[in-house]
């Protein structure tokens, strides 16, 4: 969720800051994102909670009838348009090859060259957000992923090109299921966390 709201804000800032439904529908979007996903209303507004009580997330109180919400990310953790395109890329899409990574961040923020992408993972890296994982058998280059949910390792997620026909649709669902599941056990710890 907070990588749709990262996403909208710098690619369709007419729309910005978003309502519970544009919210809802951002991170319901098929294209663009590994895993899919299917969160109800109930299940983004128990996450933007946990956001706000990071200071990641904002609701906007405008003249309108309808509240709205928007990304405190950038601010909280002091990040330029460089690292905040690279983690929403891979918050949206997944682990990703450094050239992935340059080619998918293009919209919100232009790489010149490998280099730099590669220059603003390590710095990443530096500050606990993302790593470097191990290249596994049969892969040519190693791939990155974020680590705002925790460590992972490179069996955590599939390859989204090799999950073709009623195989990967199953395969999409369930890791779906398991994202939400993730995040409704993320949930409750905090609100557990909270309590004691």
């Amino acid at each position: 969720m907070l990588g749709a709201l990262l996403e909208k804000e710098s690619t369709t800032p007419e729309y910005y800051p978003m309502s519970l439904n544009a919210l809802v529908n951002a991170c319901n979007q098929k294209s663009n994102r590994h895993p899919v996903v299917s969160y109800d209303e109930e299940t983004v507004t128990r996450a933007l909670e946990m956001l706000k009580s990071k200071r990641f997330a904002a609701t906007i109180l405008g003249g309108g009838r309808v509240a709205k919400y928007a990304q405190r990310f950038s601010e909280t953790l002091n990040m330029g348009r460089r690292e905040l395109a690279l983690m929403c890329t891979l918050m949206l899409r997944g682990q990703q090859t450094l050239g992935e990574l340059r080619d998918r961040s293009d919209r919100m923020h232009h790489f010149e060259d490998l280099s730099e992408v590669e220059s603003c993972l390590h710095h990443l890296h530096e500050r606990g957000m993302a790593t470097k994982l191990e290249r596994r058998p049969g892969q040519k280059e190693s791939r990155y992923a974020h680590l705002l949910s925790g460590p992972v390792a490179a069996e955590d997620f599939g390859e989204t090109e090799s999950f073709a026909g009623p195989q990967g649709d199953r395969l999409t669902i369930l890791e779906a299921e398991v994202a939400e599941l993730r995040a409704q056990v993320r949930a409750l710890q905090d609100k557990l966390d909270s309590v004691m």
